[in-house]
């Protein structure tokens, strides 16, 4: 289907067609060494798919695949400067959970498979539960409970009206 309309001086524009809205399918992280972050990912539960691809790994982690990628590869691909791995690059990772023990237990479980504590969980502001844990590559991971997103069977939020 194809939209049309007029702009404030009373021209029309031209239609463009209508888009499906965003969403996100894919997080890939840039990793110094893939065979240690599959390892690192695969012992907080993430069952790695597609192993036939080469220089790359995938996990399905809810709706979403998280993709590991050597990070030089990485910032090559996408025409920018590496920067300096642990550096907060402005982005956390979330995985909430359906409750404050499983948040303890999914932080104790990254800090174990090498991943290094950033905040212990505790009792936020909004109402929930939450710490902060990095990968073996400094990716900041916020693990939480939060009571007015409920997280159905898959892992998947469920988001109010």
């Amino acid at each position: 289907m194809m939209e049309s309309s007029i702009n404030a001086a009373g021209a029309a524009v031209p239609a463009t067609p209508r888009m499906a809205p965003l969403h996100v399918s894919l997080i890939t992280l840039g990793v110094a060494d893939l065979p240690r972050a599959v390892a690192f990912y695969e012992a907080l539960g993430l069952v790695r798919r597609d192993k036939a691809a080469k220089g790359a790994a995938f996990f399905q982690a809810g709706a979403v695949v998280l993709s590991l990628y050597p990070r030089h590869d990485l910032a090559a691909d996408a025409g920018v400067v590496d920067g300096r791995t642990g550096v907060f690059g402005g982005i956390a990772l979330a995985c909430n959970r359906p409750s404050r023990a499983e948040v303890d237990t999914t932080l104790i479980r990254a800090v174990a498979a090498g991943g290094r504590g950033l905040r212990p969980a505790q009792p936020t502001f909004w109402g929930g539960y939450s710490g902060y844990v990095a990968d073996l590559d400094g990716h900041a991971w916020e693990v939480a409970y939060n009571p007015f997103f409920p997280v159905d069977p898959e892992g998947r939020l469920t988001l109010p009206e």
